[in-house]
């Protein structure tokens, strides 16, 4: 039987990954401003990841690789991207598909995204991507307490004009 209704866990994985890619493809093309620099964790089990025996023996789970001073032939496709990396001055390719990735974070902007996965019956890709979680990291302007009793209220009128 078809699901019913919006997928939105699905829709929101979606266009996470797509931020990703452009910004990775900017980075690509133009380099990294600033102070930015990103750590990325992926799951190396994933079908689609492909690195080196030895690095696949060492993070048998998963790994975080480091977007920062170094890296080389980046590229990006639809559904995965491509870099050169150095591990103990040995460069190494990694192929990463974006369904792989776990989290994305820039600290320099304290900016970071995480996607859930829930282990367990992964026959159905659907569910999987319904448990995308959206996590965006912004300074507490310290107006919000949160209520002793473990729900959370967010005002929305701090962020009307």
């Amino acid at each position: 039987m078809a699901r019913q209704g919006l997928d939105y866990g699905g829709m929101m994985r979606r266009a996470m990954q797509g931020l990703i890619a452009e910004v990775l493809r900017k980075i690509a093309t133009e380099g990294l401003p600033g102070e930015h620099h990103f750590f990325i964790t992926f799951d190396t089990r994933d079908d689609g990841v492909e690195m080196a025996a030895w690095l696949r023996d060492r993070y048998p789970e998963e790994m975080t690789i480091v977007i920062q001073h170094w890296f080389d032939n980046l590229t990006i496709q639809p559904d995965h991207f491509t870099i050169t990396l150095n591990f103990g001055n040995q460069p190494e390719p990694l192929k990463i598909p974006f369904d792989a990735l776990r989290t994305f974070v820039d600290p320099s902007v304290e900016f970071g995204l995480r996607f859930e996965t829930q282990d367990g019956d992964e026959d159905d890709d659907e569910d999987a991507e319904a448990d995308a979680e959206f996590q965006l990291d912004v300074e507490d302007d310290g107006d919000d307490k949160p209520p002793s009793g473990g729900g959370e209220v967010v005002r929305l009128d701090r962020w009307r004009k």
